[in-house]
């Protein structure tokens, strides 16, 4: 597919991340670009050849757009903005009273996206992909890998949807719509492997992260855990049974967050203890 040039010039620096940066059009408000870093060609096609399956497939998620070219040889993607959006996370840190609500319908979006069967052939196995990070992450000694390795390999196998990249800032909302944003490691396999990141957003990051990133104080990001849990599983569950049971999922979000730090964290390591020992 050959690409869209485009002038930067018509853009504004709207936000950065660890892959690229996001762009508002000066003129447009609908008209967003995502612009990778210099060297990253086929990363934006592949995301957006990715969206358009999974778009595709019924998932709710904005349409995909196009595969523009900067004029410095910069590639990404150029999208229409969904106008008066809110994410789940922004909508919760603005009113901590409606937690409970948004907290519900993130977990509905979630086991809805979690029953969707799908192709194979078309997508990567999720567990797949946790073999490469393992063997690619300089962190983690041989020992660790072969037992971190050995618990992808006991979880159950599945053929049904997941993100990839669970945050609750990753669905978004404007009226009775509800999308999910952000697919670029949309897989297949089994759901606890999604649902390990909600809990790393919500519990297992730092406080300061936790502001900066999703607008609230930890102690609110723990609460919309706290009632995502029985709505996502069943309220018949206990807690604690559900935590027990997520925690070495929510570790290995490890292996995604240590590729784009290239630094140890320990903080999320914690997490696999049950694993490693």
């Amino acid at each position: 597919m050959e690409a869209i040039k485009i002038d930067l010039n018509d853009y504004v620096l709207s936000g950065g991340g660890f892959n690229g940066e996001s762009y508002n059009h000066k003129t447009d408000p609908s008209v967003m670009l995502k612009l990778y870093f210099p060297g990253k060609i086929q990363q934006p096609l592949d995301e957006m050849t990715l969206a358009r399956k999974v778009y595709d497939l019924g998932i709710p998620s904005p349409e995909p757009g196009e595969y523009v070219v900067t004029q410095d040889g910069r590639y990404g993607i150029r999208f229409r903005r969904i106008m008066g959006k809110k994410s789940y996370s922004r909508a919760t840190g603005d009113a901590p009273e409606k937690v409970q609500q948004y907290a519900e319908e993130f977990a509905l979006m979630c086991r809805r996206l979690h029953s969707v069967h799908v192709d194979r052939s078309q997508f990567e196995c999720v567990k797949d992909r946790y073999y490469r990070l393992l063997e690619s992450n300089p962190f983690f000694s041989a020992r660790e890998k072969d037992k971190i390795g050995l618990f992808i390999s006991d979880a159950p196998d599945t053929d049904t949807a997941i993100h990839g990249d669970l945050q609750f800032s990753n669905a978004i909302f404007v009226g009775d719509r509800r999308y999910f944003i952000d697919l670029g490691d949309f897989c297949y396999g089994y759901n606890l492997f999604d649902v390990g990141m909600v809990y790393l957003c919500c519990y297992l990051s730092k406080e300061a992260f936790i502001e900066e990133t999703f607008h609230m104080p930890k102690s609110l990001s723990m609460r919309f855990w706290d009632c995502f849990a029985p709505a996502y599983f069943g309220s018949d569950r206990p807690l604690e049974d559900i935590e027990e049971q997520i925690r070495p999922y929510a570790g290995l979000k490890t292996l995604i967050v240590e590729r784009d730090s290239n630094c140890p964290m320990p903080e999320f390591r914690a997490a696999l203890e049950s694993v490693l020992r």
